[in-house]
């Protein structure tokens, strides 16, 4: 899949992102019987997927959940007033970015959700690998020796801001616990779920998790007990791992491995996980002619 021809619409860059799945997220929404009412992302973190799935229109209406207070500051400033997405892109376009004005900033404690916002859009193009967990540290030299300077694309970074505030009706975020979203759409079959939950699951795993993201223990035999359960077609996203593929075939799951390549450019393969892939597997192993979705 070329991931240079999707469109990049998230303000984030953040740490397993999932822009290489957008074309696989397609197929599955056009492999539908039905169009869906609601698309549900329980553990939205950078949202590329539920981006795309609003502003392709693939999906009536779209609902991100988030934990984690920082990055909900963000989904929640930009969609919300217009003054305070105004003010956001103010604040990101007249900031001067050298490693002194960003330790400044960030020793500053947020006395409003837009502040908090600008302060994680900081640290995240500002910090190693966009991570905002505690431990990360500031670039040191960063594309072409520009150190923090690399990632901060101000007038681009404002640009996404302002396009996702346009959409902002098809768009619903809810701040709190991604179970209890899938919980309270268990029984409706409009209704999709995109699950991307931290890594930590399983032995052989990186357990990547506990490194790159604040909110990074969960219950995954639970989750996949709950998922099992919705009434609503799932697609999961998982790192390859024996403990992952004994989960899901306890209970019910297809599965399929897909190519990706990692943000350092390797080729590596991420584990889907859904109710049935063939949709999936017409993708990757029929020559491109003979593709029922394009």
């Amino acid at each position: 899949m070329n991931v240079a021809s999707v469109p990049k619409r998230s303000p984030f860059r953040y740490p397993g992102g999932k822009t290489w799945l957008v074309p696989y997220v397609r197929a599955w929404l056009r492999s539908l019987s039905r169009r869906p009412s609601l698309f549900v992302e329980p553990f939205a973190g950078g949202g590329i997927i539920s981006l795309t799935a609003g502003f392709e229109r693939l999906v009536d209406h779209v609902e991100m959940v988030e934990l984690d207070d920082d990055v909900a500051a963000v989904w929640r400033t930009v969609f919300g007033k217009e003054k305070d997405v105004i003010w956001l892109c103010d604040r990101i376009k007249s900031f001067d970015i050298t490693p002194e004005s960003i330790r400044d900033e960030l020793a500053k404690t947020p006395r409003s959700i837009r502040q908090r916002a600008f302060n994680t859009i900081l640290r995240n193009r500002t910090f190693h690998g966009g991570i905002l967990a505690n431990g990360s540290s500031l670039i040191k030299h960063g594309e072409g020796g520009k150190g923090v300077k690399s990632r901060w694309y101000a007038d681009t970074l404002c640009s996404r801001l302002s396009d996702i505030w346009q959409m902002r009706q098809y768009f619903t975020f809810r701040h709190g616990d991604g179970f209890k979203s899938l919980a309270d759409y268990r029984e409706r079959s409009d209704v999709v779920f995109f699950i991307d939950p931290p890594y930590t699951a399983g032995g052989n795993g990186k357990r990547a998790g506990r490194r790159l993201y604040t909110h990074n223990e969960l219950n995954h035999e639970e989750l996949f007990s709950l998922s099992a359960k919705l009434a609503g077609d799932v697609l999961m996203t998982y790192d390859n791992d024996n403990e992952v593929v004994e989960l899901a075939t306890k209970f019910g799951f297809d599965t399929e491995l897909v190519p990706m390549k990692n943000t350092h450019h390797a080729e590596m393969v991420e584990l889907l996980i859904g109710k049935n892939l063939e949709w999936a597997r017409q993708m990757l192993y029929r020559p491109p002619e003979r593709l029922l979705f394009e």
